[in-house]
């Protein structure tokens, strides 16, 4: 919202995880092709509480949101 790249956010109990978005960049990125290209660039940091969730689950669910994210028309199937 302010221009923020990136940020750590801070779990309110009784929640158990919180997802910090930061705002889209240019930055250098590879193709499907293998090259260098300028491809707009996303900062996600989830901060999680490992006493109801395990550091791997929530690794996962990353995982999959940055993939659900970059190929977006997957999440309609």
């Amino acid at each position: 919202m302010f221009g923020v790249e990136g940020f750590s956010a801070i779990i309110n109990p009784p929640h158990a995880g919180i997802l910090a978005v930061g705002a889209t960049r240019q930055g250098p990125v590879v193709d499907a092709d293998g090259a260098l290209a300028v491809g707009t660039v996303l900062s996600l940091t989830l901060s999680a509480d490992h006493r109801p969730i395990d550091g791997v689950v929530a690794a996962r669910w990353l995982t999959r949101l940055r993939h659900l994210l970059e190929h977006p028309l997957q999440i309609l199937t």
